[in-house]
């Protein structure tokens, strides 16, 4: 081997206090000609299984550790004294084997799960019963020995005790497992400490290691790392006495460096220098296993008549998915299940599914959507499951694969080395059921959500570093904003200061070259970009295995909202690539809303819509209702643009392609969704003129027709680019999905090889060479941008049935959408103004007759939405259920004296009662806003003296008084005080600013006529492709930001608002200077 390997060793999983990336240290690694190396994050092992990969790539060996934390001699993992558990010790441990592999698995999960206290903690007897082949050394400075060896808040060193605690180390570990560990890094104390540890080594025969406490790759990255370290504790770099390291020397250093650190300590021997070298051939960890771990499908839930007995006995999972298929395809299709073309791509599936041992995954997906159904839980599933005949009999997707030449190789085949994808959509207020039926069927201690980490981005990275150098904000904020930001198209700090590149930006780029300070924030934050920041969970991912979590992954403690026990300590595509299984349960609001609304439609109407039977295209095709009305009226809502709350094509954008391309079936829907999207966007006119017959339909070669014609010549979909290297070049469909992965990932010998493979096979096949170079070509082009039709097509059902449900239920979905976005009054104001332009009056809400949904009121003047008195700010549901609780009982309230009588306002509260007030929930019982407002601390003490009588069974005042009719009538509250109305302009903004509209007025009203002669846009219409177009929109200004130009002069950031939505504008200093008279709140 080499001459020096660094076993302590710190990555950026040791959270803002660890910089390297695992690539680059094993590249630095690889440089230094040094055979091996470590990773020993604090506590985690995030990095383990990446490390492990890309240290393999460099050809060095890895070994993989931890730096555990181990609590004080005497306490337990278990102990929680805020006295004295606050302390604990660094320990440094090496898996030698796989044994000590799957030790540091469960140290890791186990000082999350059951030791943490401010870190995850393990104790001395835990330590030992988990020593096994492990590798331990004194460790750094917080290590249990050094820590000893030091003076602390007065107390003196304890020799004896240390060496008490090193012999015990040597007990537990042998002299082979045990090293004294030397560390130099300019700090007086380690020199005393040094001393003692060798002395100690060379008296008790222990073998001497001397390592680097690694924490960035290189040299230069010392003050990078320092500024790191600012970042994390939020302090400054110029600030004397904050936390730093010692000196610049935590870097991976070559062997004549770290000779050169200990030359000082006299005698130290070669073997010092060697051991690392030794330990590293001691240390053989094998991560490569490629094999899956699937669990087993619980089946004592199951009756017999879903899963026969003899599939549960025998465990026979390939003949039970066929079971389910065959008696699903009857279903499906009838007397048609039994046709060559269906019986043929049912075997062809199936043997493909259980050769690659797939069969018990479709098995899990299927119980989960089986219990889904016995739930009513509406799902759908999003991805290329959906090209799957055997997936859709079995009832996990919704859309008949054959009807729409959806193909089953892009989700799986043999040349596939990944396992197959079901996402699954439940509603969000469901989503969470779905995966606790999860834990009950295979077990807490075998389901875990996933983690994943937040990283610095380019704005992100220059922002912290301005803040921890001390840079002017304005300043930061300037030169983060050259940093281009556009969704779907990420922007480096080096892409920005590249010429050659699409985000240049001369004045980053002339700010760099030219202001020292800006140069060096600059690089500091290039060398933070893309490093972890913090940990979060992964929004959809669980994970289900076989075995313990412990058996494969380390394990975390879940925080805030996870709802599994643990969290795994492995990113999903780690997870994935050892072989577990990923469940991605997403939660789509949309669902929800489809759910609430078929749940009124039911109520009102009587008919039972679930996803199986809302139609999406002709009604026969799917399993519909009988005598519904047809889907056309869906297809002419789309077609006009008319598609605020519908899934998937509510932007302005979309909005226009749909009135352009006038849609008349599920396949138009399908294509606008794929083209929608950078690189085929400049497709789109093309697709509407052939669509329309304005442009011919031209095919580079004959048999390009039959799988082009339904995209018009265009190659939109993956999937044509399968079926094109099939039919034309003779590909299987397994290896045609190759070509579209080599040109997805850009990756050239495979493009090219692929490129002589396609145009031999199509010469071979009759077809001229120039034609099928040209072929490729589009090929090439379009699967960089090309979409995954089943996924296009799943996201299609969705649209085309909100569509349907607001064409043919506008009130009833209306009102779903409105309870479901009533938490976001931005929205809620949006969909308020839909209504109104759809012709459905909003009623204000009303205690009387509000709830905590939006609700229907059927008058003779046609159904209303009634607003819900939870989208009122302040009013949380609590004081809506009291109030629900009485008037549900005992009727309506007769008038405020009855209100205030039978609601206990003690649990209504202060600012709860004002809200409802200000919106006018009590305008039905007579008396003015204004009144009532004066009135409220009246009204919640007499309240409040009634129903502590009640409670002890005395009169109260409201016994005593009347009814609010009249002053005679003896009501308590009586006399009114005198209290103008509120203005106008004053109830309007107490509406907009409680529920996010206007409901007794709106301020544009009798400017709608002018508004609309002027050929304006509707605010929510404006978006990037109408970016340089001039436009004339109209709106109430809500906001006025004052902001100055870099050159000082005044300008202005103007939120203004029409009747559905609000925008912020810029107004620049010559328009501002102009105009800054109309520029006040209100206007």
């Amino acid at each position: 081997m080499g001459d020096f390997v660094h076993l302590h060793v710190h990555s950026e999983y040791s959270l803002l206090d660890g910089l390297g990336r695992t690539d680059h240290l094993a590249k630095e690694a690889a440089r230094l000609g040094q055979p091996a190396l470590a990773l020993t994050d604090h506590g985690v092992m995030h990095g383990a299984i990446e490390f492990f990969r890309n240290c393999k790539k460099q050809n060095v060996k890895p070994i993989i550790g931890v730096e555990a934390y181990l609590t004080p001699h005497g306490r337990t993992m278990r102990d929680r004294d805020s006295q004295k558990d606050n302390v604990r010790h660094h320990l440094l441990l090496l898996a030698q084997n796989m044994t000590g592999y799957k030790n540091l698995l469960q140290i890791c999960s186990d000082a999350q799960m059951k030791g943490f206290y401010y870190r995850p903690r393990i104790d001395a007897d835990y330590l030992a019963a988990h020593a096994e082949g492990l590798i331990c050394t004194t460790g750094c400075m917080a290590a249990e020995i050094p820590a000893l060896l030091v003076s602390n808040e007065g107390r003196p060193p304890q020799e004896a005790k240390a060496l008490e605690r090193l012999r015990w180390y040597l007990d537990v570990f042998g002299r082979d497992r045990f090293y004294v560990e030397l560390q130099e890094h300019s700090i007086p104390e380690l020199t005393r400490i040094n001393k003692t540890l060798f002395d100690w080594a060379g008296q008790h025969e222990i073998p001497l290691l001397v390592t680097n406490d690694v924490h960035y790759v290189t040299e230069a990255e010392a003050k990078a790392h320092d500024t790191l370290l600012c970042v994390q504790t939020g302090s400054l770099v110029k600030q004397p006495n904050r936390m730093k390291m010692s000196d610049g020397s935590y870097y991976l250093k070559s062997l004549d460096e770290m000779r050169a650190i200990f030359r000082p300590l006299v005698d130290l021997p070669e073997s010092a220098f060697t051991n690392s070298l030794k330990i590293a051939e001691m240390c053989a960890v094998d991560l490569e296993d490629s094999s899956f771990h699937l669990p087993d499908l619980p089946t004592e839930h199951l009756p017999d008549d879903v899963m026969p007995r003899q599939f549960k006995e025998s465990k026979d999972y390939a003949g039970f998915l066929r079971y389910l298929t065959e008696k699903g395809l009857v279903e499906k299709y009838g007397d048609h299940a039994h046709s060559p073309e269906i019986q043929a791509r049912m075997e062809h599936e199936l043997n493909i599914i259980n050769s690659m041992g797939f069969a018990i995954y479709y098995l899990i997906v299927w119980d989960l959507c089986r219990y889904a159904r016995e739930r009513n839980i509406w799902w759908n599933v999003r991805g290329s499951g959906a090209g799957s005949i055997v997936a859709y009999a079995v009832g996990i997707t919704l859309i008949d694969p054959l009807r729409h030449a959806l193909i089953f190789e892009r989700f799986l085949n043999p040349g596939r080395i990944s396992m197959p994808d079901f996402d699954l959509d439940y509603p969000d207020d469901q989503r969470e059921e779905m995966i606790r039926y999860t834990i009950e069927r295979y077990g807490s201690d075998r389901v875990a959500q996933i983690v994943s980490f937040g990283r610095m981005k380019a704005r992100a990275a220059i922002r912290d570093v301005g803040r921890a150098m001390d840079v002017p904000l304005s300043e930061v904020d300037v030169l983060a904003k050259h940093i281009t930001a556009i969704p779907g198209k990420p922007c480096t700090i080096d892409d920005a200061l590249n010429p050659e590149h699409e985000f240049y930006s001369a004045e980053l780029k002339g700010q760099y070259e030219q202001a020292e300070h800006v140069h060096e924030l600059v690089d500091f934050a290039r060398t933070l970009e893309g490093v972890a920041r913090h940990s979060s969970v992964h929004a959809a991912a669980v994970i289900i295995t076989d075995q313990p979590l412990t058996e494969y992954v380390p394990v975390m403690r879940a925080q805030g909202s996870v709802i599994t026990e643990a969290v795994t300590q492995f990113e999903f595509p780690i997870c994935e690539s050892i072989g577990l299984l990923k469940v991605d349960f997403l939660g789509l609001s949309t669902l929800t809303v489809m759910r609430k609304a078929a749940e009124l439609i039911k109520e009102r109407r009587g008919l039972d819509f679930n996803l199986e039977n809302i139609p999406m295209d002709q009604p026969e095709a799917f399993q519909a209702l009988p005598h519904l009305p047809s889907p056309e009226k869906a297809f002419e809502l789309l077609a006009k643009g008319d598609v605020t709350g519908v899934f998937q094509v509510e932007g302005s954008g979309m909005r226009r392609v749909l009135t352009d391309m006038k849609p008349t079936k599920f396949e138009h829907i399908v294509a606008a969704i794929s083209l929608f999207r950078p690189g085929p966007m400049e497709y789109i006119p093309t697709y509407i003129a052939r669509m329309h017959g304005k442009e011919p339909v031209e095919y580079k070669h004959p048999r390009l027709e039959s799988i082009l014609s339904e995209t018009y010549g265009i190659i939109v979909y993956q999937e044509q680019i399968i079926q094109i290297a099939a039919q034309l070049a003779g590909y299987a469909p397994g290896e045609a999905d190759q070509i579209r992965k080599a040109v997805g990932k850009k990756i050239k010998a495979k493009i090219d090889e692929h490129r002589s493979m396609f145009v031999a096979g199509s010469v071979a096949n009759g077809i001229e060479k120039e034609v099928a170079e040209a072929i490729y070509g589009d090929i090439e082009f379009f699967a960089r941008y090309g979409f995954n039709k089943a996924h296009a097509a799943d996201y299609a059902l969705v649209t085309c049935q909100t569509a349907y449900l607001k064409a043919h239920y506008p009130v009833e979905y209306m009102a779903a959408l409105l309870t479901v976005e009533r938490n976001n009054t931005d929205k809620i104001g949006m969909l308020v103004g839909e209504c109104r332009a759809m012709g459905i009056p909003v009623l204000p809400p009303d205690v009387n007759s509000s709830r905590v949904d939006f609700t229907i009121d059927d008058r003779d003047t046609g159904p209303a939405i009634r607003f819900s008195m939870s989208a009122i700010k302040n009013v949380g549901e609590g004081p809506i259920e009291e109030i629900l609780v009485v008037r549900d009982q005992d009727g309506p309230f007769a008038d405020i004296d009855d209100f205030c009588n039978r609601v206990d306002l003690r649990h209504i509260g202060r600012r709860a009662l004002e809200g409802l007030i200000k919106v006018g929930a009590l305008d039905s019982f007579g008396v003015k806003r204004s009144q009532l407002l004066a009135l409220v601390d009246r009204m919640i003490n007499l309240s409040s003296s009634t129903h502590k009588a009640a409670s002890v069974g005395q009169i109260s005042m409201f016994d005593l008084g009347g009814s609010f009719d009249a002053p005679q009538t003896g009501s308590i509250l009586y006399p009114l005080p005198e209290a103008p109305e509120i203005s106008q302009k004053e109830t309007l903004a107490w509406e907009k600013e409680l529920v996010g509209t206007y409901l007794s007025d709106h301020p544009m009203q009798k400017y709608l006529s002018e508004i609309k002669s002027a050929n304006t846009m509707l605010l929510a219409e404006l978006d990037e492709t109408l970016h340089g177009k001039q436009v004339n929109v109209a709106g109430v200004v809500i906001s006025v930001r004052l902001h100055q130009s870099k050159k000082g002069e005044p300008m202005a950031f103007v939120e203004i608002e029409d009747t559905q939505t609000s925008r912020e504008i810029v107004v620049f200093p010559r328009p501002f200077a102009a105009h800054k008279e109309l520029l006040a709140e209100g206007r």
